[in-house]
């Protein structure tokens, strides 16, 4: 029996992933409250079960008294001494208990807690798995849409696509396997609750170190990402190695490497340049695929004014402004984007505008 009881418990620790010590520990407080419920008693309980034999034993303390009146809580003197002969009116004694007389009720008040007990360590076992998932790409199979919110599973557990979080214009059918990333990790009365994403930024982060062994080896790195999901993505990157290019790198033969991105990203249209330590040049190549022909900088303000060629201007602009907008999250500058013609016509207004000789200047700001 014992030996049933101690494969049994070895076999939950395997199926369950809840250490043996918790599931004793489940059984101890389950063998208190049978005591309880079968005894109607207040007093003191303690449990042991013997993680090697499996044997059980419960003990209760009892008061030593002249005269009993209360079997469960209290011993007579001359019972005491004979376990020992120490014992004097007022102390405790603990006494081991038999367990053959537990009732029905007492049993299945057993079954409740040890079930109980068991459900929540296997819910603390799942939170401590998953919380270390945080920020990192799992595979989720899709299990129903309600709302615009997606229900996923993640394996031993579920994850929560919310409505804000979905791709634009993405559709999910049951069972669909889909890359998620997940966001954050809430304990819960029902069990961990598991927030994934489809357009964070770093769901793009993840997928290319999955994809680029160069960015899984630090060969090659990723300096930033923005994103607008469902349109368009712009990833700078950088190479720690002078021969290996990180733009092909990442891009892969004949592009298959970013290919397998897009399509898991709902053909999301991903531009990948060469991050520079140079501003004006990464600011530049953030405008890609336009064409630049100047920047002017202002470190102090973070603010660079660009010039590209007239037939460029609306390339570099994007649509509804989305390219500059990108670039300027990219590289963290403000960008004001001028064509030539502009440039030009805002150059020879600064020249025509006649200049002064500092003698005619009225002195210490005094009117004229």
């Amino acid at each position: 029996m014992n030996a049933a009881f101690i494969e049994a418990l070895n076999a939950l620790e395997k199926e369950r992933g809840v250490s043996k010590d918790v599931l004793i520990s489940a059984i101890e407080a389950a063998l208190i409250s049978a005591y309880r419920r079968n005894y109607g008693s207040s007093t003191n309980v303690r449990a042991e079960v013997e993680k090697d034999t499996g044997e059980i034993h419960i003990y209760a303390s009892k008061t030593v008294v002249e005269k009993v009146e209360n079997p469960q809580n209290e011993i007579a003197l001359t019972d005491a001494r004979k376990v020992n002969a120490l014992y004097d009116i007022g102390d405790v004694l603990e006494e081991e208990v038999k367990t053959t007389g537990f009732g029905r009720i007492a049993a299945q008040t057993a079954k409740q807690v040890v079930v109980q007990r068991i459900r929540e360590a296997e819910r603390g076992v799942i939170y401590e798995e998953y919380v270390e998932k945080e920020n990192e790409v799992l595979t989720a199979i899709v299990h129903r849409v309600e709302k615009g919110n997606v229900f996923v599973e993640l394996g031993k557990t579920d994850g929560l696509l919310a409505a804000s979080e979905v791709i634009p214009g993405e559709t999910y059918e049951t069972s669909q396997r889909i890359k998620v990333y997940v966001l954050e990790v809430r304990r819960d009365n029902k069990g961990p609750q598991v927030l994934v994403s489809r357009t964070h930024p770093g769901l793009v982060k993840r997928l290319f170190e999955l994809e680029v062994p160069e960015i899984q080896s630090g060969v090659v790195q990723i300096k930033s990402i923005a994103r607008e999901a469902g349109f368009r993505t712009k990833v700078a990157v950088h190479s720690t190695d002078p021969q290996v290019d990180p733009v092909g790198a990442c891009v892969g033969q004949r592009g298959v490497r970013v290919e397998r991105i897009v399509n898991e990203l709902h053909n999301e249209k991903i531009d990948i340049i060469e991050w520079d330590p140079d501003f004006a040049i990464y600011i530049a190549k953030a405008l890609s695929p336009a064409k630049v022909l100047m920047v002017y900088i202002n470190e102090d303000e973070k603010a660079a004014k660009v010039i590209v060629p007239d037939s460029q201007l609306s390339l570099a602009i994007g649509k509804e402004g989305q390219n500059a907008r990108l670039a300027a999250k990219l590289t963290g500058w403000k960008i004001d984007i001028k064509n030539q013609t502009q440039a030009e016509e805002e150059m020879d207004a600064v020249s025509d505008e006649p200049e002064y000789d500092d003698d005619l200047l009225p002195e210490d700001g005094a009117e004229e």
